[in-house]
């Protein structure tokens, strides 16, 4: 039965990929978003099922369980994901990083209770954010275009290629009881939902066209991690705001989004690409 969900969940992927080679008769003259007609149309469709099915249950589960909870399952959660962190680092060549993040899996899964406690953090292991995505834009692979899949959301070519590994690699698509396995993607889907509420007021105020902005935000963020934020001196160079990268219409308030932006996993190494992309659409 696992292996039959693993196959579909993988099957899906590969489906979202076909319907993206089918929809190349909707392309756009945008270098950046050539299937802008299709993407548009699934960001559309997402953006419903949200409304309609992740967002209230984020929203229960924010209300049912108090902040110290939530942050020990956060705490779980980032830990299943440390080994396949640090694989993809020892690809890249970062071997220290790569087994700090094995230490990290190794303190957080033993002193620190199965994870819920991040203790490793405290110890001067920090935690990192790598992907097979990544590791392939480190290797030369190009980006290819943009792409919404269906409930995965923005990628881009290369990155909705490595998707189906970085599932299977994840831990809890090793865990052979179903409904076990079942609740720990559940609970991912629904924390990650949770951390994002509050931000869609900001982003609506602040983005003329919602799906642009998500668009550029999310192609600026993940150039910035395959650079490992050597990206960032790029901008420094462009003093004419049309000689930037990445065109978008948002207006001056996107200086508030940005800065509250946590859905495309900016974390403290994401910043300096965060605030790029906000003296692009600012100028």
């Amino acid at each position: 039965m696992h292996k039959v969900f693993r196959r579909s969940r993988a099957g899906l992927v590969a489906t979202a990929l076909a319907a993206m080679l089918l929809a190349g008769c909707a392309s756009t003259g945008n270098p950046n978003d050539p299937l802008e007609g299709y993407n548009r149309a699934m960001f559309g469709f997402n953006e419903q099922v949200d409304k309609v099915v992740v967002k209230p249950a984020a929203q229960v589960y924010e209300a049912v369980l108090p902040s110290p909870a939530r942050t020990a399952i956060g705490n779980v959660l980032g830990n299943l994901g440390d080994p396949w962190i640090g694989l993809n680092n020892m690809l890249q060549g970062k071997f220290a990083e790569g087994m700090s993040d094995l230490m990290r899996f190794a303190f957080n899964s033993t002193w620190g209770l199965l994870g819920l406690l991040d203790i490793a953090s405290e110890a001067g292991l920090p935690k990192h954010d790598e992907d097979l995505g990544q590791t392939l834009g480190r290797w030369g692979v190009g980006e290819g275009a943009y792409i919404v899949l269906p409930f995965f959301g923005p990628r881009t070519v290369r990155d909705a290629v490595a998707l189906p590994a970085d599932m299977m690699a994840n831990e809890p698509f090793r865990i052979d009881h179903v409904p076990t396995r079942n609740t720990v993607l559940g609970t991912r889907l629904v924390h990650g939902r949770s951390v994002l509420l509050g931000t869609e007021r900001t982003l609506d105020e602040a983005a003329l066209d919602r799906y642009a902005f998500v668009r550029d935000f999310y192609l600026e963020q993940r150039r910035y991690k395959v650079e490992d934020g050597r990206q960032e001196r790029m901008y420094e160079d462009f003093d004419d705001p049309s000689a930037a990268p990445l065109g978008g219409e948002v207006d001056a308030a996107a200086t508030t989004a940005v800065e509250r932006l946590e859905f495309a996993g900016i974390g403290a190494r994401q910043v300096p690409a965060a605030k790029a992309l906000e003296r692009q659409y600012t100028r």
